[in-house]
C-alpha cells in the first residue's frame, strides 16, 4: 500500500512538470550556416583555414567547408558550376586574369549593392590598383564584384654584395640589368649572372611582361593585337641578349630551379619573384644569401618600372543561397587585422597599405615596401576574356625565339597572327 501511495505521489509531481515543460517552447539560437569556398592549395588553403577558424570562433553558428583546390582545377569545377546556376559555392578565389569572363557573364553577385545595403562602401585601405580588379568594366568607377585577397606582385631580385663589388649598386634601367649581368658574367664563373622561367606558355611570358612593358610595348590596343610594332621588336631583341647570360637549358626552368638558384646564391639577378617564393630567404636554416639579397621593383627603360599584378580575389556567386552570411565572412578575412594575421602566419601577401607597413611584417619581410610600390603601380594583364589562349601563343612563339628556332621578327610575326585569329 506504501509503495502504491509513493508511485501516485510521484505522478501527480512528474506529469504537471511534464506537460509544462511541452507547452514552453525552447528559445531558438542563431540558424546554422555552412559557408561553402571554391580555394586553393597550399600555403593560399592554409591562409582560408586560419581566417575560417577564426571566423568560427567568433561566429559558432558558421561553419566552413574548403576545397583546397589546384589553379587548373580551381578554374573548372567553378566555372562549370557558375555556368550552370547550381549554387554549390558561397565564395570563390578567382585568379584575377579569369574575373572578367566571370563578372562579365553576371556570375557573381554585386558588392556594391551588398555595401550600399550596410551603409559602408569599400574601405580606402585596401589597395586601389589591385582593388579595381575586381570591377567591370575595369577600372575606378566599374561594378565591384570581387575583393583583392592575396596581393601577388612580381618582383626583382639581385645579389647586392656582387652588384656592389663591380659598381652596380642599383639597375634603374634594364640596360644597367645588362651592363651588370656582363660584368658579373666576367668575374663570377661559378655564378649564373641572370635567371629567369623560360617554359614557354605563362612561365616564360610572365618574366618577359615587365621587359616588354618596359619598352613601351602593348599586348591590345583597342582590342587588336599590337605586337608587330617596333616597341616589341626592341623588347624581345633586348631579352634575348639578356638571356644569353642565362644557363643552359632555361628554357625549361620552372619555379622549383628558379627559386633554389636563389636561395643557394647560384643567381646573380632574377628578374622574376614572386612573393610566395622569397618567404625563407631570410631565414639562414634555408637560405645561404641571408642579408645579401635585395628585393626591388623591376627596372623601366623607355616606360617606368612595369611589374606584373597577379592577384587572387575573392568574389561570391550570385546563386549562393549564404550571400549575406558570405559577405561578412569576405568583409572579415579582407579586413587589416586578418590579412595581418594571415601575412605573419603564412607569408601571404595582404592587399592593404596598412599591412604593407606594419614594422614586425617588415621585419620580417624586407621586400614589403618594394611590394606595396609595385602593388601600387603595376600592370595587369588584359581584362580580355582570351587572355589564357593569347598567353599560350604567346609563350610557345616566345620560347622558340629563346632556344633559337625563330628570329625575334618571325617569332612576333606569329604571335600576331596567331592572336589576331583568337580575338577575331
Amino acid at each position: 500500500m506504501r509503495r502504491v501511495m509513493i508511485f501516485t505521489v510521484l505522478a501527480l509531481l512528474i506529469v504537471p512538470s511534464m506537460l509544462y515543460a511541452r507547452g514552453q517552447s525552447e528559445p531558438e539560437g542563431p540558424e546554422m550556416v555552412t559557408l561553402t569556398i571554391a580555394g586553393r592549395d597550399g600555403a593560399y588553403g592554409d591562409a582560408m583555414q586560419l581566417a575560417a577558424d577564426a571566423y568560427s570562433a567568433q561566429n559558432p553558428n558558421v561553419s566552413f567547408e574548403i576545397l583546397k583546390l589546384s589553379g587548373s582545377s580551381l578554374l573548372e569545377q567553378t566555372v562549370v558550376d557558375l555556368g550552370s546556376g547550381t549554387g554549390t559555392y558561397d565564395l570563390l578565389m578567382i585568379d584575377d586574369p579569369n574575373a572578367p569572363r566571370m563578372m562579365q557573364a553576371g556570375w557573381l553577385a554585386d558588392l556594391d549593392k551588398l555595401y550600399a545595403a550596410r551603409g559602408e562602401s569599400p574601405d580606402p585601405d585596401l589597395i586601389a590598383n589591385v582593388l579595381q580588379l575586381g570591377r567591370h568594366p575595369y577600372g575606378p568607377d566599374g561594378t565591384l564584384y570581387a575583393l583583392p585577397h592575396v596581393g601577388n606582385v612580381e618582383l626583382f631580385a639581385y645579389r647586392r654584395d656582387l652588384a656592389e663589388k663591380y659598381g652596380h649598386s642599383s639597375a634603374q634601367t634594364w640596360s644597367d640589368v645588362l651592363a651588370a649581368a656582363k660584368d658579373i658574367a666576367a668575374g663570377e664563373p661559378d655564378v649564373t649572372p641572370i635567371l629567369f622561367r623560360g617554359s614557354k606558355g605563362n612561365p616564360i611570358v610572365t618574366g618577359f611582361l615587365p621587359i616588354y612593358w618596359a619598352f613601351g610595348a602593348e599586348i591590345l590596343v583597342d582590342g587588336r593585337p599590337a605586337f608587330d610594332t617596333p616597341q616589341a621588336l626592341n623588347a624581345l631583341n633586348f631579352f634575348l641578349e639578356l638571356a644569353a647570360y642565362a644557363p643552359e637549358g632555361v628554357s625549361m626552368y620552372q619555379s622549383a630551379q628558379v627559386r633554389d638558384a636563389l636561395y643557394s646564391g647560384a643567381a646573380a639577378i632574377v628578374i622574376e619573384v614572386w612573393p610566395g617564393w622569397i618567404g625563407q630567404l631570410e631565414n639562414p636554416e634555408v637560405s645561404s644569401v641571408v642579408g645579401k639579397v635585395s628585393v626591388a621593383n623591376h627596372p623601366g627603360q623607355v616606360e617606368a618600372s612595369s611589374s606584373l599584378i597577379g592577384v587572387w580575389l575573392l568574389g561570391i556567386p550570385k546563386d549562393s543561397e549564404n550571400i549575406d552570411t558570405a559577405f561578412d565572412f569576405l568583409q572579415f578575412i579582407t579586413s587589416a587585422e586578418v590579412q595581418r594575421d594571415i601575412a605573419m602566419e603564412t607569408g601571404i601577401p595582404p592587399t592593404r597599405v596598412s599591412v604593407h607597413q606594419d614594422a614586425a611584417l617588415i621585419d620580417k619581410y624586407p621586400w614589403y615596401p618594394p611590394q606595396l610600390a609595385g602593388l601600387q603601380g603595376g600592370v595587369a594583364r588584359p581584362r580580355t576574356d582570351y587572355w589564357g589562349e593569347i598567353e599560350t601563343a604567346f609563350g610557345g612563339f616566345l620560347q622558340q625565339a629563346l632556344i633559337g628556332d625563330l628570329t625575334a621578327e618571325e617569332a612576333l610575326a606569329e604571335i600576331q597572327k596567331k592572336v589576331e585569329e583568337i580575338v577575331r
